[in-house]
């Protein structure tokens, strides 16, 4: 599979990546979490080339993380506004920010620290079980079929097919989906 076709996967994370995982995605989407909105502020703030920029920006607006909205009719000019499908990743880059302050920072400590208005007091970014509050922790988490990689294991099983392994599972799925859209898009109405 090439790297183009990655959202094609039945995985949720190879499909965010195929829309974040271009290098300068995530600073972009990081510094509109810090306010900033227009072109020149995130070329200054990030050193990027324009036309790198311009790129990711018309990619995040493509992709629904990012909006434009004109700030100027003449000339004409644009904010760019994170929507909540952007916003949504809030949680991404402060998860990014504590994985670099356990194992990336020197003698000198974490380059930011965070507080927390509503209780005033300093704060860590913290994954948490929805159910019980609890930490999460990788050893106490497994993954589970969700209903589009259920159906096609049980239309692998229905068929005497090998079921994969979950590593290649996503790929294989998606490949399957692929094919099946293909089919039912050239079968003659009836």
């Amino acid at each position: 599979m090439k790297w183009d076709n990655i959202d094609e996967q039945v995985c949720s994370v190879a499909r965010a990546l195929s829309i974040v995982g271009e290098r300068w995605t995530l600073l972009i989407i990081r510094d509109a979490l810090k306010g900033t909105r227009r072109f020149e502020g995130f070329h200054k703030s990030l050193g990027v080339t324009r036309h790198r920029l311009t790129e990711r920006l018309n990619a995040l607006v493509e992709s629904g993380v990012m909006t434009k909205v004109p700030y100027s009719r003449s000339p004409e000019r644009f904010e760019y506004r994170l929507t909540r499908m952007g916003l949504g990743l809030y949680p991404v880059l402060m998860s990014l920010s504590r994985w670099g302050d356990q194992w990336l920072t020197d003698e000198l400590g974490p380059p930011l620290t965070y507080w927390h208005s509503r209780c005033a007091s300093a704060c860590e970014p913290e994954l948490a079980c929805s159910g019980c509050g609890e930490p999460l922790k990788p050893e106490e988490v497994s993954a589970k079929l969700g209903r589009e990689l259920g159906e096609y294991v049980a239309h692998l099983e229905a068929h005497g097919l090998p079921v994969p392994g979950n590593a290649e599972l996503p790929r294989l799925a998606g490949e399957y989906r692929q094919k099946r859209d293909r089919s039912a898009r050239h079968e003659p109405a009836s």
